[in-house]
């Protein structure tokens, strides 16, 4: 399943605002479909569905409506960590982090069926998760950010372009504190895309923000 290399790879990131007391009536389930079905319109490249506290049946059935949303369409859909329900609800892919299984062992699970992201934050990391079967990481943090506090201090522009040439043609999606300002230094850094929670959280704006980032060039 190799990504389209001619153009900025736009990764939405749901904000896992969700609790294992969400259920598919709650107003943030009702919310998140609004939000895929806005990542479709706008023609979202990838879409992570980050919502850790979920029980499995509400996740399985978030995962459903949004493989619904999401097919036929230009988005490919990514479930977070669970290689297994992204499986048994037919999504693209699947993105894993450094408590996940390797991705080695989810390829050799998976096969070709399943899109397979790794979470990284370091060359080595990086360049493990390549070696390993996957189609493409994500690096970071790049720049500050809240929701990547637990992971020290951000890497930085240098970082992610000494990344980014060393795994060169390999996909590696920049992360963390990505804005609109600052997107087209990552995109000039070598990034093959950008992903992000607060960026892309505006189902309004969502259009609008995804054509500038197309309009940048890798």
């Amino acid at each position: 399943m190799p990504l389209d290399p001619t153009r900025p790879i736009t990764n939405l990131v749901t904000s896992g605002r969700t609790t294992l007391q969400t259920t598919p009536s709650s107003p943030e389930f009702s919310n998140l479909l609004k939000l895929i079905e806005a990542a479709v319109d706008a023609q979202v490249s990838l879409l992570q569905i980050r919502e850790k506290a979920l029980s499995t049946h509400v996740l399985e059935e978030l995962a459903l409506k949004a493989v619904e949303l999401t097919r036929d369409s230009a988005t490919r859909l990514l479930i977070n960590e669970r290689f297994d329900v992204a499986l048994a609800t037919g999504a693209d892919g699947v993105q894993l982090t450094g408590q996940s299984v390797p991705a080695s062992v989810v390829r050799s699970i998976v096969g070709q069926r399943l899109l397979i992201g790794v979470s990284t934050h370091s060359s080595n990391e990086a360049q493990r998760a390549r070696a390993d079967g996957a189609d493409f990481v994500l690096f970071g943090p790049v720049f500050e950010t809240e929701s990547k506090q637990a992971f020290g201090s951000p890497q930085g522009i240098e970082a992610l372009q000494r990344v980014a040439d060393e795994l060169k043609p390999f996909p590696v999606i920049a992360i963390g504190g990505v804005n609109e300002q600052n997107a087209n230094q990552c995109i000039e850094a070598g990034a093959a895309g950008i992903a992000a929670i607060s960026l892309f959280a505006d189902a309004l704006r969502l259009e609008s923000v995804i054509d500038a980032l197309q309009n940048l060039h890798v």
